[in-house]
């Protein structure tokens, strides 16, 4: 298969790009570094990213941004980072590059624990991973042409622990390479409007 992994110079990107790049052609797509650059919040920025390397089989969004922070100081502002960057940023993506995903194939959003074991300073976070696993189920039921569409759960990697350990006492962090198989399994099976809880 040919697939399109969107935040594939993260954390968790690198993880699923070096997992899927095994058995597939794995474009690897970043928003300011990687072989391929996009702004999932601008709209044609993701029309041109389709119209240069073409139709793929799957999308893969490992991408977006959430505020962290306490409720209390939170600003409108802040709150709506994570709703214009990672909700629909992702959101975007598959009303815009619907029309470039072959016959049968799929997408892979990230939403995170946050969305179901809620943590101090995540307000932000919960709304947004909530927000994402309810619009892939609701889309599952709508796409044409067999489309699938999945999300991810990841708890925090073990790779992320330096920064965002302060925000997860006593959670488990998982490594990379174990995250990236929730991945695989959306795009490699059959299944669709599925959140794969790695926590």
């Amino acid at each position: 298969m040919k697939i399109a992994v969107i935040g594939a110079t993260g954390t968790v990107g690198r993880a699923v790009f070096a997992e899927l790049a095994k058995r597939h052609e794995a474009v690897e797509i970043g928003a300011t570094r990687g072989a391929h650059r996009v702004d999932l919040t601008d709209v044609d920025s993701i029309r041109r990213l389709f119209d240069s390397i073409g139709r793929v089989d799957a999308i893969v969004a490992a991408a977006g941004h959430v505020h962290f922070g306490p409720l209390v100081e939170m600003t409108p502002a802040q709150f709506r980072r994570g709703l214009d960057d990672k909700l629909m940023g992702q959101v975007n993506l598959v009303l815009t590059a619907r029309d470039y995903l072959n016959d049968g194939g799929s997408f892979t959003l990230t939403s995170g624990i946050v969305g179901a074991e809620v943590i101090l300073q995540g307000a932000s976070a919960a709304a947004v991973n909530g927000a994402i696993e309810g619009f892939v189920r609701g889309a599952a039921i709508e796409l044409p042409r067999g489309l699938r569409i999945n999300a991810v759960s990841p708890t925090m990697l073990e790779e992320a622990a330096e920064s965002f350990g302060p925000y997860f006492r006593g959670f488990e962090p998982a490594p990379g390479a174990r995250v990236a198989l929730a991945y695989s399994r959306s795009v490699e099976g059959a299944e669709t409007g599925r959140v794969y809880k790695v926590h």
